[in-house]
């Protein structure tokens, strides 16, 4: 049985993900930033359904917690980068601390992950890593600056590495998807006024869910997915056009 470290997993996107890789017949681990109850719950639910699953937490902005994540999740064939932080507010207040924390939570620990599970994945000739960005790497929210930017590079780091890991089997994408309801942004979006604009910016006419991410990661996770590398394939119901 495969193994996948799906991070940020413990609600939203990232459970969604991991009930569709456990599933398929993924063993996964999942994890969250501190609620590690929270993380069990998602395994228990797993495990109930016939999956196998067990939960860690780590807080992917301290880098000492970091490195024992590492230890602690060990081998792995399959990663997938779904933890992210957003501060929202205008450019001109963004703090040093601000900029230290979202760099650190989504661009520096998705390398560091990278660069500790790779090797067994060399060694099998086979591995998956997807990162998850976002709509905001073509279309940048003017109050999430540092965010958009660290995905946009996260994106980079796909393109670099998909060239670099290939001749090992190991195929790199980024999933990047548009406005899915979770409770990340349940409340802004029940203010209708907000609600309205930026349902205007999505051609389809509705918000997306958790799940609609699934298929595709599905997809690239599995050996129908083995040509498929180095790309960021849009999930936002036409809003990146």
């Amino acid at each position: 049985m495969k193994k996948a470290l799906i991070t940020g997993s413990s609600r939203g996107i990232g459970k969604a993900l991991a009930f569709a890789l456990a599933k398929s017949g993924f063993e996964v681990i999942v994890h969250a930033a501190t609620n590690l109850q929270k993380a069990e719950g998602v395994a228990n639910q797993i495990n109930g359904f016939g999956g196998k699953a067990r939960a860690v937490a780590c807080d992917l902005c301290d880098k000492e917690q970091v490195k024992k994540f590492i230890a602690d999740t060990g081998d792995i064939d399959v990663l997938v980068l779904n933890a992210s932080m957003q501060i929202k507010k205008p450019w001109q207040e963004i703090t040093s601390d601000d900029f230290s924390k979202q760099v650190a939570c989504n661009f520096e620990a998705s390398l560091k992950l990278i660069q500790a599970k790779v090797d067994y994945m060399k060694k099998n000739g086979w591995g998956r890593i997807i990162t998850i960005g976002s709509v905001q790497e073509e279309k940048p929210h003017p109050d999430m600056l540092v965010y958009s930017a660290t995905k946009a590079a996260q994106t980079n780091m796909v393109k670099s590495l998909a060239l670099q890991l290939a001749k090992d089997g190991i195929t790199v994408n980024n999933v990047a998807p548009g406005v899915i309801y979770t409770d990340r942004n349940k409340e802004a979006l029940a203010d209708p006024v907000y609600a309205k604009k930026v349902m205007d910016l999505i051609p389809v006419g509705f918000y997306g869910e958790p799940e609609d991410c699934a298929g595709i990661v599905k997809l690239l996770c599995s050996d129908e997915g083995r040509y498929i590398t180095g790309q960021s394939i849009y999930v936002d119901g036409g809003k990146s056009l």
